[in-house]
């Protein structure tokens, strides 16, 4: 078994509260579930906390607004870590060969396969508890996602685009968001989780860079390795669409021009990302990649002054 606090390539940090807190035999299942890394799971939360905003005009009802939010939150770190464990499942004898990934729980032999596959049945019916307090519709709608989640961890295999798949699935959160509010969906709603796409394939190919010389080794597809050097001009063009989208949402929605000066913060965000990112630097990318968490609030911001005006 490999000693994850002994190997400095590794994704795992070390002196972690994982480390402090959680019992020894538990540990591993924490990394399992990324509890030591919880950007992706805000990258899950935030695109369900813009739907629950977007679909909340004047903000009225605020403690169902809070309930929708923990809720939510909740559900984003259990699945996100259901997602997590699938892939590790998936991916075994992938991240036994990446340098950053070979000390991952169940590549490094800390939790067999029987066991993470035990663990990922827990989460789903912690998950599955979770969605049943929603309304029908987002019920629907939770369990629809159920089919990207499981599909996702295989398409680096066949196409170079697998952060389309990661946009369709990370950013579901905006339609169930708008749902459960609504028991709906409307254009608003469906534009804003477009626009949540394309910035989903700008923040995980400047993700992808920090692999792209393993991957290409083992044999996985990403866009890192299709745009390699090109990216920077490709970074711009997405990280464009996602805000003319986002504009276009929130007109849809009838939000107060407040949103719009928002917005703008926000798109000098993404620009900063797109424009100073070195792609040859996996420190600098996965810095760049976690400062999405900053324009996910940002645009949370905007969205919440766009509803309430002046």
């Amino acid at each position: 078994m490999i000693d994850p606090t002994k190997t400095g390539a590794s994704d795992i940090p070390t002196e972690h509260w994982l480390d402090r807190w959680i019992p020894g035999r538990a540990r591993p299942y924490g990394r399992l579930a990324r509890l030591d890394r919880p950007i992706g799971t805000w990258l899950l939360y935030i695109p369900c906390l813009w739907g629950v905003v977007l679909a909340s005009p004047g903000l009225a009802g605020p403690y169902w607004i809070a309930a929708y939010f923990a809720l939510f939150g909740a559900g984003a770190l259990v699945m996100r870590g259901a997602g997590c464990t699938f892939n590790d499942i998936v991916d075994k004898d992938y991240d036994i060969q990446v340098a950053r990934t070979r000390v991952r729980p169940i590549a490094s032999g800390a939790i067999t396969v029987p066991r993470a596959v035990a663990f990922l049945i827990i989460q789903l019916l912690v998950g599955l508890a979770i969605l049943a307090a929603f309304n029908a519709f987002t019920i629907v709608l939770g369990v629809a996602s159920l089919a990207l989640v499981f599909t996702y961890p295989f398409m680096k295999r066949i196409t170079y685009w697998p952060q389309a798949f990661l946009g369709l699935t990370f950013n579901w959160g905006v339609l169930m968001g708008y749902g459960a509010v609504t028991g709906t969906l409307a254009p608003a709603a469906i534009t804003l989780y477009g626009a949540s796409f394309f910035w989903t394939l700008g923040y995980d190919t400047i993700y992808a860079h920090q692999d792209k010389e393993d991957d290409v080794l083992v044999g996985v597809k990403s866009l890192a390795l299709r745009l390699g050097p090109g990216t920077r001009p490709w970074l711009f063009a997405f990280y464009g669409a996602a805000t003319v989208l986002m504009a276009v949402a929130g007109y849809l929605a009838g939000l107060h021009w407040l949103y719009y000066v928002g917005l703008g913060g926000a798109l000098a965000q993404l620009m900063w990302q797109a424009a100073r990112v070195d792609i040859d630097d996996p420190d600098d990318c996965l810095a760049k990649f976690k400062s999405n968490r900053t324009f996910g609030f940002i645009l949370l911001a905007a969205l919440a002054t766009g509803q309430i005006g002046f």
